[in-house]
């Protein structure tokens, strides 16, 4: 699975970017949406506009780790990987039996951002399996992606030459676009928007971006590690309808 987003809808930190990387345009005349087309030629590609694309395949998968798709409401989700307490997250979200894995990921983001009793990193924290996944609102113009703890699901995340953001379970896609601006998405970790990186095992932490080195030994992008001295302030998510709607200022 793949997804480029505009830079003013998800903006990539700047320690992803690395100097000289030989990143291209990711967006531009559809790049990166063709050489994905060319390396998956069953693929479907969703155009969201001038906010960027998703694009999947349902070709050579891992039958124990599938690729999902769905579209709720303007609510696009991408989702790898296997929930293994489906019936728990279905009964808490008042799903019906034949919803799956993406509908619930779908739902658990509602339940954020229409007023949930929940906060997001506790939302993320409950589901038990090996997954990634990326969802946009295309209502709201933001962004929410997530990996599990292990890192189950290969799943990376980098810049382009103009500082849009692209994230694919497909590590040569994101060489294509990114160069050598960036890295494995970071395990055990939240991305929205507007609060971006974030890790939901230690939510009141901050995230530390350390410098990767590649075999050459040339820097290439950064891992994320949680700064067991810094803390962060409140964790919670603003919802709609309060004073600070969490899609526009978390």
């Amino acid at each position: 699975m793949l997804a480029v987003f505009e830079k003013s809808v998800a903006k990539s930190p700047d320690a992803l970017q690395t100097p000289n990387s030989e990143s291209v345009s990711a967006l531009k005349d559809g790049f990166l949406a063709q050489h994905f087309s060319s390396l998956q030629p069953g693929s479907v590609t969703i155009n969201l506009g001038s906010s960027g694309f998703m694009a999947y395949s349902s070709d050579k998968q891992n039958p124990l780790l599938p690729r999902l798709f769905a579209v709720v409401d303007d609510i696009f989700c991408l989702f790898q990987g296997h929930i293994e307490n489906v019936a728990h997250l279905k009964q808490q979200y008042g799903l019906n039996k034949i919803a799956n894995e993406v509908i619930i990921v779908i739902e658990a983001y509602r339940s954020l951002r229409d007023r949930g009793p929940y906060p997001p990193d506790q939302v993320v924290r409950d589901i038990h399996g090996k997954f990634a996944f990326i969802l946009y609102d295309s209502t709201a113009k933001t962004t929410f992606m997530a990996a599990d703890v292990d890192g189950s699901v290969p799943f990376f995340w980098g810049t382009d030459s103009e500082g849009h953001l692209v994230v694919s379970t497909d590590l040569d896609v994101v060489k294509k676009g990114c160069g050598k601006s960036f890295a494995p998405f970071p395990k055990g970790c939240f991305f929205t928007s507007s609060g971006g990186l974030r890790s939901y095992e230690h939510p009141h932490n901050e995230l530390k971006p350390v410098p990767r080195v590649d075999s050459s030994g040339e820097v290439c992008g950064a891992n994320f590690k949680v700064d067991a001295e810094a803390k962060k302030g409140g964790t919670g998510m603003p919802r709609v309808g309060s004073a600070a709607n969490w899609s526009q200022n978390y």
